[in-house]
């Protein structure tokens, strides 16, 4: 949901039908409701609702369409135009809105994205605190999550892979299955991509990575309004390795970058070995809808080993992902 020209349609042609930012210029307005059945994890079908925000189909959703818009909603996303001087009125329809996932769907989750960051010129992180602050004052006690996104940085998947975890049924069951691998590759994180997305599935918790680092934790966490990507965050003195606190979406964003550049020259990826100085990363396919990225900081530690333990863990993770899905 979000007013005409906030770049709902823009951003789904990014996350979902792998576009990158320099062609979202030529899309249209959305007419309506666009429906898109995206099929995630193999069987898991997530149906997504874009809809279109000019005034009379805003007014549509909710009166008339009322029921059928706001029924059985698992994850409501609200888009919000970071530059935008009709403030007060996507407000009063942001509140409209919430109102009728309250009456009818008050389980689903409530995601705002204060989009189109990149052509904010005030420092990002005050402005985005101010509008946190002032969403959080609309929403009435609504527990909701907010970022900063933009179509051009990161800050994009970091937002949709919080939004997808709370879609995952036993995501945490994941999660402990990684903590497994990890152990056995000695390494110091191992991370879950959904094959198509690049989206974060899950991670291993047993690194001592940042506090905020693990995708799992930021979505499970009903009480709080998330940090954007655009407010700053000290290091974590008991991160030994001083891993970025945004290298999952900046991984996501470069993997897609370099699918599509792939898929220009009529070439498939399959895997991808990084051996550096000071760690290695093996990014290889962990089942047939997922990728699984290990990152290892002991020098001893062979890429041949890492591969052999991915090929080893592939049968439990399919049957892992079944019975997820399944649940």
């Amino acid at each position: 949901m979000g007013a005409s020209g906030s770049g709902k349609t823009s951003m789904r042609s990014l996350i979902f039908s792998n576009n990158p930012a320099s062609s979202t210029a030529r899309l249209g307005a959305t007419i309506d409701v666009e429906q898109n059945h995206v099929r995630f994890l193999g069987d898991l079908i997530l149906n997504l609702w874009d809809c279109g925000g000019q005034d009379a189909f805003m007014d549509s959703y909710l009166t008339t369409q009322r029921s059928t818009i706001f029924q059985h909603v698992g994850v409501m996303i609200y888009v919000f135009d970071a530059e935008t001087r009709e403030m007060n009125k996507d407000l009063e329809y942001y509140r409209d809105c919430l109102e009728g996932l309250t009456q009818c769907s008050p389980e689903a989750a409530v995601f705002l994205l204060v989009h189109k960051m990149d052509l904010v010129r005030e420092p990002k992180a005050i402005m985005f605190e101010k509008k946190r602050e002032e969403l959080q004052k609309a929403s009435s006690g609504v527990v909701i999550t907010v970022f900063g996104t933009s179509i051009y940085d990161e800050s994009l998947y970091r937002a949709w892979s919080s939004i997808v975890h709370t879609l995952i049924p036993n995501a945490a069951v994941l999660n402990k299955h990684l903590n497994i691998v990890a152990a056995a590759c000695s390494a110091t994180e191992v991370i879950l991509f959904e094959r198509t997305t690049f989206l974060v599935i899950a991670t291993s918790t047993s690194s001592t990575s940042s506090p905020s680092a693990s995708t799992s934790s930021t979505s499970s966490s009903s009480a709080s309004i998330s940090s954007s990507t655009y407010a700053p965050s000290p290091p974590s003195p008991s991160d030994p390795h001083q891993m970025h606190i945004k290298r999952y979406e900046r991984t996501s964003e470069l993997i897609k970058a370099f699918k599509w550049s792939c898929s220009r020259v009529r070439e498939e990826f399959h895997s991808l070995e990084l051996d550096m100085y000071d760690f290695t990363a093996v990014l290889d396919e962990m089942t047939r809808n997922t990728y699984v990225m290990v990152v290892v900081h002991d020098p001893t530690i062979e890429t041949a080993a890492i591969k052999l333990n991915i090929r080893m863990a592939r049968k439990k993770f399919e049957e892992l992902q079944g019975d997820s899905i399944g649940t």
